[in-house]
């Protein structure tokens, strides 16, 4: 499946569906249309997306119990993990080993390279959900 048709979906702060996402938004919404997976929703664990320490310590507690886990070799649709101010909070989805898929506050959907200026040295770690290892 190509991860080109979710292009374009609107940023929404705790969006679910193709009316308006938010990073872990959009994540859930491939997962669950393209690998049948279906993530937690965790909208009820923080109030917007300005809630950056809420969200960070969300990640990391995904991260250490799992179903994610580390790997040094990406590929599609592994979790990439990026830091925004002082905070792990900001994910997107692997569309191959240099190009991810995310929306942000500032955007809609797109596909963008993982050495784009605004994320190269932002990336904290790439991860695979246990239903893909």
């Amino acid at each position: 499946m190509s991860l080109s048709r979710f292009v374009g979906i609107p940023h929404a702060d705790l969006g679910r569906d193709r009316s308006g996402a938010d990073c872990w938004g959009l994540l859930r919404l491939v997962y669950a249309e393209d690998l049948g997976i279906a993530l937690p929703g965790f909208a009820e664990r923080y109030a917007t997306c300005a809630d950056h320490a809420g969200i960070a310590a969300l990640i990391a507690e995904e991260a250490r119990a799992g179903p994610w886990h580390p790997v040094t070799e990406i590929r599609p649709y592994d979790l990439l993990r990026f830091r925004v101010g002082r905070h792990d909070r900001h994910v997107a989805v692997a569309v191959d080993r240099w190009r991810m898929l995310h929306t942000h506050a500032r955007s809609h959907a797109v596909i963008v390279r993982q050495s784009d200026p605004e994320w190269r040295d932002r990336f904290t770690g790439a991860f695979r959900h246990e239903a893909m290892l």
